[in-house]
This record gives C-alpha cells, structure tokens and sequence, in this order.
C-alpha cells in the first residue's frame, strides 16, 4: 500500500522537496510519556495527602491535589493526543505570534503575578482557583522561535551580526522569565542557547556567548540577593544548618536514603510530611523513599528513554524546522529532569525546578505533554531518499 505523501516547500529554497509520510508516531515516546504521567499522578497523591488531610488550606481534604493533578493529566493527554495529529508545519506561521504573546504574559507578571514561596510566577485565571505560569508557555515560545528563526535564516548564523541578533531575542525572553525565577529563566536560556549551539556552525562563537552568560549568573548568585548565596553555602554543607537553609536538602536525603533497595512502598513515605514541597519539586525524593532505588532508577531510565527517542527524531525530521523544534523539546524535558533530579540528591544548589510529567503543576504538565504531543507529529514524517 502506497504511503500518503506531503510537500514542503523550504523558503529559501526555489526546489520543492517531497517526503513520505510515515503511518504512526513513535509509540515507545508514546507509552514513556504515559507512564510517567501515570507515576507522577499516584506519586502526588502519596506525597501530599497526610499534609493535604491536615491543613485547612486545602480544607482537610487527603485527595485535594490527586483531583486537580488528575483533571491536568486529563487535560494534558487530550492536548497531547490531539496535538500529535495536527501537522507541525502549522505552527511555523504562528511562532513570531506566540513569542509575542508569550513576552506580554512574562510582563503581565509585573502587574497581576501573584507570589508563593518567595516568587513571582503565576497570574490567576478569573472566575477559577487555578492560575497559570507564564514562564511555562515561555519554554514553548523559545523552541518554536528558535527554530522558525533557524529555518527561515538558514545563513543568520554564520557572521556576527545574525549571532548578536538571534542571542538578542533569545535574551529577551530569558530575561524576563528571569524576573518570575532564577530556575526557570535558567532553563528557558539553556533551551535556547542550547538550539543556538546546535545550529551554529562557529562553535567559538557559542563559548564566547556561553562565557558570558555563565558570567552574568555567577553575578546574581554572588551579588544578588542573599538567599542565593545561602543556597550555595547550604549545597557545600546542608547539615551544618539543618533546621533552616539545609532543611530541605537534608530531609530529601533522608528520604533518598530510607527508600533502600525497595522502598517503604507505596503511601508509606516517612518523610512526606516533612520535606517541603513533596508532592512538587521534591517528589524524586519521595519516590525514591517509597519505590526505592529500582523505582527511582526506572524512573531514570525512562527519562532516558524519552532523550533517546526524542534524539532520534530530530535526526530523521523532513525538515529543519522540525528538527529543531525536536531538538528544543529534548533540551527543555532532559535539562528540567536532570536539574530536578541533582537537585534532590544534592549534586547542585537547591533551585526550585519541577519534574517533567511527574510533579504537580498543571501549566508544567500541559505544556510538557502538548510539546510531547508534537514530537510525536514529528515522528510521524521522514525524509525521501530520492536518486
């Protein structure tokens, strides 16, 4: 049976080019995604419902998170699966308009944001008790404008003047999702340097920006407010001050260190009740408490998985676009998972970064799982090989 064909014309080339489409997404992205979904929904329950059952915040209610993660995951799957059958080249169009949109919610913050935990990430959503994070349509924003800018300036790259320019734009967002948190701004600039990186093809060029960029946040942490610096210290040796800026890490390691081989099974975390934000940034911890090292290694390998796969695609997209809105998509869920994960286990200073797919969030898990859902589009097509 002849497979369906599509046409895609690169602008800057006057030769149309002709690829086959391929009959399925990648189911093996697929199933990881939805395992780890899956995982992360029980493991919010089991991080957050003894807090949950005593607090009146939550009006005493031990499923308060598991009814909103749950309706998020729903949400997210219906985005996900509905996003995988929309053809990527849609989205090329609309990149400069998301960007757009994207930086005037980032300065919307300024204005309506309201703060938890000492930052300023979220504007509420009227008539609701949910709010939405900014900087999580920003990650979007950046790898769709990246690459638009890649493919549509396929030269802009090769002197100084297209370097500074694509940097710029980079910047901008980057600074701005700064302002909402170092974490996040942090992630959002490795994307899209990270893409810079990839389609640069002076890789001096990079280092030099990277030196740069390295150097302006070694000045916030230094130079800037206190609570960063602490934050080092604390990283250099979390007992010596365990009841204040260690007590985080601290309780995470204990966690880490109760799980064993097995784990305390399921709903049995001793440590859930102690360690701040369980159910949210801290959740590896938890999961490596209650499912031990085989539970928190699958969890790894699964991530691993995603990369792999994720890798694979961007290598046999039809087009550069597409390969490099892939290549942002592996960059945004590897670098949040392994900054997460070396956060907990105290191989980096502690920064507030949710786990991919697992972490309650419901911004974070829609926009990861429709970035998925897109990948899986992707997937979908390959290029001809013609004579």
């Amino acid at each position: 049976m002849t497979k369906p064909r599509i046409t895609i014309k690169n602008p800057n080339q006057t030769r149309p080019t002709t690829y086959v489409e391929v009959g399925q997404m990648d189911y093996t992205l697929y199933f990881v995604v939805m395992i780890l979904v899956c995982i992360g929904v029980i493991m919010v329950f089991s991080a957050s419902y003894v807090t949950a059952s005593h607090r009146m915040i939550f009006q005493q209610d031990a499923f308060y998170f598991l009814r909103r993660n749950g309706l998020m995951a729903i949400g997210g799957f219906i985005v996900m699966n509905l996003v995988a059958n929309i053809y990527y080249g849609h989205y090329r169009p609309w990149a400069r308009t998301l960007y757009i949109v994207s930086i005037i919610l980032l300065l919307m913050v300024f204005f309506f944001g309201i703060t938890s935990g000492g930052a300023t990430r979220w504007i509420p959503i009227p008539g609701t008790n949910f709010n939405f994070q900014p900087s999580e349509i920003a990650k979007a924003a950046t790898i769709f404008m990246m690459a638009w800018m890649v493919s549509q300036y396929e030269k802009g790259l090769h002197n100084w003047r297209g370097f500074i320019i694509f940097c710029g734009v980079a910047g901008l967002i980057s600074g701005l999702v700064l302002y909402s948190g170092f974490s996040s701004g942090l992630i959002v600039t490795v994307i899209a340097f990270g893409m810079i990186f990839i389609a640069s093809p002076h890789i001096w060029r990079f280092f030099l920006a990277g030196l740069t960029g390295v150097a302006g946040f070694a000045g916030i942490i230094f130079f800037g407010e206190g609570f960063r610096m602490s934050r080092v210290i604390a990283w250099l040796d979390p007992f010596a001050d365990a009841g204040h800026t260690g007590y985080q890490t601290v309780q995470s390691l204990f966690a880490i260190a109760s799980g064993g081989l097995f784990g305390q099974g399921i709903g049995n975390s001793r440590q859930a009740s102690f360690v701040p934000e369980a159910h949210n940034d801290i959740i590896f911890a938890i999961i490596a408490e209650e499912l031990g090292l085989i539970g928190a290694g699958l969890i790894m390998l699964l991530f691993g998985i995603f990369i792999w796969r994720g890798i694979k695609i961007a290598m046999n997209a039809p087009d550069t676009f597409s390969s490099m809105v892939a290549v942002g998509i592996v960059f945004a869920i590897a670098f949040q998972a392994i900054i997460n994960i070396a956060v907990v286990t105290n191989s980096i200073p502690n920064t507030g970064v949710t786990l991919p797919f697992i972490s309650y969030g419901g911004t974070s898990l829609i926009v990861s799982m429709g970035l998925a859902g897109v990948l899986l589009n992707i997937s979908r097509y390959s290029k001809e090989r013609t004579g």
